[in-house]
């Protein structure tokens, strides 16, 4: 069985990221877009990551463009607008596809450790969410629905632990 470990993801700038440098540490893994209803989303995932990054939180965003079109613009862009709308500090992937043929490797990992309701392994829309505890393990996935606040007794479960 793998863990997130075994897999990496190009930033935002264009470097490829090994997920092992999160070894240790508890990830939230999110698939967003900056024109969803879902985008104000990121004020909460930022105040988590703001609140618990010192004691062993990563979240990491993964912008997708397969839902309603709500992700047009180019990576720079997408930076940019994270940036000044939310004031953004936590990382960033490239765009990437987290359905079909074309999924991100460790969305493909995800989606398969976690299924969605009824076993559907599909990522229903934005702003699904993946908590992985510190030995790269995939704990939790959470709905569009669920909002940042709400998963942070989670966390603190697994910074504990």
């Amino acid at each position: 069985m793998s863990t997130i470990y075994d897999f990496d993801y190009t930033s935002n700038s264009g470097e490829t990221i090994a997920f092992k440098q999160y070894e240790g540490k508890v990830l939230l893994i999110v698939n967003t877009a900056s024109k969803c209803g879902f985008t104000p989303q990121y004020d909460g995932l930022e105040a988590l990551y703001k609140s618990h990054k010192e004691n062993g939180l990563e979240v990491i965003g993964f912008p997708c463009d397969q839902f309603g079109h709500q992700e047009p613009g180019s990576d720079d862009e997408i930076a940019q607008f994270c940036e000044m709308r939310f004031n953004l500090s936590f990382p960033l992937s490239k765009k990437i596809d987290v359905n079909g043929e074309d999924a991100a490797p460790v969305y493909k990992m995800l989606k398969d450790e976690a299924p969605g309701v009824l076993g559907t392994k599909r990522i229903k829309w934005n702003f699904t969410k993946f908590l992985i505890n510190k030995e790269g393990k995939v704990v939790k996935r959470y709905s569009p629905t669920t909002k940042p606040e709400q998963i942070e007794k989670d966390i603190l479960n697994l910074l504990a632990a």
